[in-house]
């Protein structure tokens, strides 16, 4: 387990028990001790059971990461004080319903393009201080991860181009720079004629409508890795995974993936 994930979920504990539960402490006895199931309420995807025995010192966890689930499915069972079960309650929920909420839209999207021979990938566009958690999620429902920051590949967006004065010079100084493997974002066909002259070996095609983008790849002609971006949604997905690019990429799977239902039931007759 990376201690960044480990760091995060012992600050999440921190920020919701504080110095105490207090409604537990005042209601339940110290010494009563329970288990509990966290149960699917809804069909899913599942993401994030690999954090509960970071959470709960008992647990038992009868799904992985990528597993499909139906409704009435119980991922994980923990045991021991009962306060500590409910003071932890609400922290494992919200990692749980959260990721396995992108891991199941994740799975959506890698559907809706099965066929294609194109694959899908993430983005940088999570939730501050949980990227890591969240592209493991939107892995675990099949999507591909792409850059985990902005240190492991160069991405030359429409800013760049501007700052470094052309889609040459851009390319140029990157190159001259760096090591690291080197994606450009065109706009135009001028600017993908202007990459594709100046030796861009991978293409980033952003915001253009599935007929143009099938159009730019066949003038790309393998010249170049294609990946599309801008605006792809669940609807749209398949369009363009079928213009003939390697790749699709999606913010909506991590910034807009709705948290699953998943319900946590407290039981005192199973120890």
């Amino acid at each position: 387990m990376h201690p960044e994930i480990a760091d995060v979920v012992r600050r999440a504990l921190e920020e919701d028990i504080g110095p105490g539960d207090v409604t537990s402490e005042a209601c339940i006895p110290a010494d009563r001790q329970a288990s509990g199931e966290f149960i699917a309420r809804e069909p899913q995807v599942i993401a994030g059971v690999e954090l509960l025995p970071l959470i709960y010192d008992r647990c038992k966890v009868h799904k992985q990461p990528g597993d499909q689930v139906a409704a009435g499915d119980v991922i994980a069972q923990v045991h021991g004080s009962a306060r500590a079960l409910l003071s932890r309650e609400r922290v494992a929920l919200n990692f749980l319903q959260r990721l396995s909420g992108i891991a199941t839209l994740a799975a959506q999207y890698v559907d809706r393009v099965a066929g294609t021979g194109c694959r899908v990938l993430d983005t940088r566009k999570t939730t501050p201080g949980l990227r890591r958690l969240e592209k493991m999620a939107a892995a675990a429902g099949g999507v591909t991860n792409h850059r985990m920051g902005l240190y492991d590949a160069i991405l030359i967006k429409n800013n760049h181009i501007e700052a470094a004065g052309g889609v040459r010079a851009a390319l140029e100084a990157a190159r001259s720079s760096s090591k690291l493997p080197i994606e450009i974002e065109v706009r135009t066909r001028q600017e993908l004629t202007e990459a594709l002259d100046a030796g861009a070996t991978h293409l980033l095609l952003d915001n253009f409508a599935p007929p143009e983008a099938a159009a730019l790849v066949q003038l790309i002609a393998g010249r170049a890795t294609v990946e599309i971006s801008g605006g792809v949604t669940l609807d749209n997905v398949r369009a363009y995974a079928q213009s003939g690019a390697n790749f699709v990429s999606s913010g909506a799977i991590t910034h807009s993936a709705r948290a699953v239902d998943i319900s946590f039931r407290l039981k005192w007759n199973m120890l």
